[in-house]
């Protein structure tokens, strides 16, 4: 071994030891924050566990855990759960049977005033649910659609559909134009190239979209709040808020239902996210 080695290898060692010492402070900046984003979920679950305990009242760890409250939450919240199903579901298919060809149109055909038309679906982001909701209050009044199924799938659509076609037209103006042509050279129509080749490649931008619009219409208030009125159609969102004014100083079964309405867009979450951090052109040209 030269001198020149000999003097090479300690400086590298030294260089790692130092990069090791930098990693030290961010690992525990990380785990601080990691700590207090998981707080929130873990005090729902504990408190969830502990009975009709009072906010007051709730100790820091569950030491004799009771499912008492996930009985009455189950009990009284179920039909609740049943209708957020129904109508986040709806909802999904609805935006994407709308979002999937609007963004695929938007994405290959270049027609005047599409700069003007984007713009203006962005500019749909910005305005409050609540201005929406107060809008469609009167146009649903008069067609005959608060308190029904129907006028909060239509609601929560109309609010995801602009975010589900903006985020599918920008994977779909990446596809290269050579895989839709080969299939018109081969006698296909747009629309039969549009199902057989568009839609199975961008796979991973629909199963994003329809996630992010299961999640808005799950979790949506307003809309529930201001189109409906009687227990007949009450998402778990209204159905939490009313149960929580029923029950202030029991905190156990309105906390277990908080845990029950996180459980569907948990699973989701969890099934979805290969999709979404997958390529989807990369496998398609294998």
């Amino acid at each position: 071994m030269t001198a020149t080695q000999a003097m090479v290898l300690p400086a590298g060692a030294q260089a790692n030891r130092r990069k090791h010492a930098r990693k030290w402070p961010l690992t525990v900046l990380g785990i601080i924050f990691l700590a207090v984003m998981v707080f929130p979920i873990y005090w729902m679950i504990n408190s969830s566990l502990q009975g009709n305990s009072g906010a007051a009242n709730t100790e820091w760890f569950p030491i004799h855990p009771t499912f008492a409250g996930y009985q009455a939450a189950i009990a009284q919240q179920w039909p609740n759960l049943i209708t957020s199903l129904i109508i986040s579901l709806s909802a999904v298919v609805l935006t994407l049977v709308i979002a999937t060809p609007a963004a695929y149109g938007l994405a290959r055909f270049k027609m005047k005033g599409m700069t003007v038309f984007v713009f203006v679906l962005l500019i749909t982001q910005m305005i409050p649910t609540i201005v929406i909701a107060n809008a469609l209050y009167t146009l649903f009044n008069n067609w005959g659609l608060l308190n029904t199924y129907i006028g909060l799938i239509l609601a929560d659509s109309a609010a995801q559909i602009p975010f589900a076609i903006i985020l599918m037209r920008a994977f779909m103006a990446s596809l290269p134009e050579s895989l839709v042509e080969a299939a018109l050279v081969d006698g296909a129509n747009n629309f039969r190239a549009f199902i057989a080749i568009v839609v199975p490649i961008s796979k991973n931008a629909i199963i994003t979209a329809a996630l992010f619009t299961f999640l808005g219409a799950w979790g949506d208030f307003l809309f529930a709040l201001t189109l409906t009125s009687t227990p007949a159609v009450r998402p778990i969102t209204l159905g939490i808020y009313n149960y929580l004014g029923a029950n202030v100083s029991q905190w156990g079964p309105v906390m277990a239902t908080a845990v029950i309405a996180s459980v569907p867009a948990g699973i989701l979450l969890i099934i979805a996210q290969k999709y979404i951090a997958a390529g989807a052109l990369g496998g398609a040209i294998k």
